[in-house]
């Protein structure tokens, strides 16, 4: 097969073909679409190398359509294949370094999301970004309110406007907030929605409402977890998902030193799933479970002692992400038992009881009644919103005399 690499810029695509060694063609366009002539479906199969990037699952869709075998690229093994050799980088350098190992073979490999995967993937980033700016606003009208001498009681963020119209504000300060305020009105209902359509999505894998039976994992934890692992079985063991997931900790240990040099976490991989596992692991460390302690908060608190918070949430958040791949893996619900034996190298697969199965799935339906009632409150406010905003028939005819 012909050997081929593209480097996806944002605004160029660089393509280079490379044949025995030699450089036969090199082409840089605008769009995908610029390389029928080479690429297209009626052109010769190719192998064809891609870096991993925001473009690259839409490009690697299409080239398969068009009957490419497609390699995207570790963009961390990088090196490796010779990018950035002797501080010389670019595009067209790129590509070139991408076809020659596209011949030589032994590319490092990055996974490529399942089509679902990615749309769960895509409706989180949404979310994600929704909730955030929403934060950000309650925040910033909490610290303005406070600057003009009113402070407002602690709430949830989904009650702060509630309660913000119902405190005793002067109309001087209203006017100052009350841009950010409309647009609080309209972004909890947008998120409402999302959570709607999220939990659609969710619905068609079962493997989401399994991972709900962990303690302190929710809907957009569970859902997250599976986007970014999308197959429990492409892992060997519990480390390697947490060392692909950036919760192991950095290792200097090189120079003869007798004893293991251990820093801070890496931080490699998706860092939102990163800090929703860290979540997480704070809600079990806060939260008594209903039916006792559950093992991984008495393991956690044990550290917390020894070590401090920061490094027991940051364990409790390994070993989180160790129970949901091991649940994942075997097909199973959360056992309070099997998680107190766990060791980091995974769990050992244990029979469930019936009775075990049905109070799993009862909490879970427990924490998916609650999730429902903040949906159903998010969607009551927008459809309140919009016929607040609609105007009737008779104010309708008064403002076209």
């Amino acid at each position: 097969m012909r050997s081929v690499a593209l480097d996806l810029g944002v605004n160029e695509i660089s393509f280079c073909e490379v044949v025995g060694g030699v450089v036969v063609l090199r082409r840089t366009v605008r769009s995908l679409d610029s390389l029928q002539d080479v690429l297209g479906p009626s052109s010769a199969p190719a192998r064809v190398a891609i870096e991993a990037c925001r473009e690259a699952w839409a490009v690697h869709d299409k080239l398969r359509d068009w009957g490419h075998d497609v390699l995207v690229v570790d963009t961390t093994r990088a090196r490796q294949l010779g990018i950035g050799q002797h501080g010389r980088k670019n595009d067209r350098l790129d590509a070139e370094a991408l076809a020659r190992a596209v011949e030589r073979g032994g590319i490092p490999l990055a996974h490529v999301l399942s089509p679902h995967r990615r749309a769960i993937r895509h409706q989180l980033a949404v979310r994600r970004a929704l909730v955030e700016t929403r934060a950000q606003y309650v925040t910033t009208v909490r610290g303005l309110l406070r600057a003009c001498g009113h402070k407002l009681a602690t709430c949830t963020t989904e009650g702060f406007l509630a309660r913000l119209s119902e405190a005793a504000v002067p109309a001087e300060t209203r006017q100052l907030i009350a841009p950010l305020v409309a647009a609080l009105e309209v972004l909890t209902p947008q998120i409402a929605r999302v959570d709607a359509a999220l939990e659609q999505l969710c619905a068609r894998e079962p493997v989401i409402a399994r991972l709900t039976t962990a303690p302190g994992v929710g809907l957009v934890v569970a859902a997250a977890f599976v986007s970014v692992v999308d197959e429990a079985k492409r892992f060997h063991h519990a480390h390697q998902l947490a060392s692909y997931l950036g919760l192991v900790p950095l290792e200097d240990t090189t120079g003869g030193r007798d004893k293991r040099r251990l820093g801070s976490i890496t931080k490699q991989g998706n860092a939102y799933l990163r800090t929703l596992l860290t979540q997480a692991a704070h809600s079990i460390l806060r939260h008594h479970s209903s039916s006792g302690d559950d093992p991984l908060r008495t393991w956690a608190n044990s550290i917390a002692e020894r070590r401090g918070r920061h490094v027991a949430v940051v364990a409790l958040a390994r070993r989180l992400s160790g129970v949901l791949w091991a649940m994942w893996r075997d097909g199973t619900l959360y056992d309070a038992h099997s998680a107190a034996a766990a060791s980091a190298k995974g769990l050992r697969v244990q029979a469930q009881s019936v009775e075990q199965q049905a109070q799993a799935m009862k909490q879970a339906a427990v924490k998916a009644r609650r999730r429902q009632r903040s949906v159903d409150k998010g969607l009551g406010a927008a459809a309140a919103t919009t016929a607040t905003s609609r105007p009737t028939s008779t104010s309708r005819r008064a403002s076209m005399h």
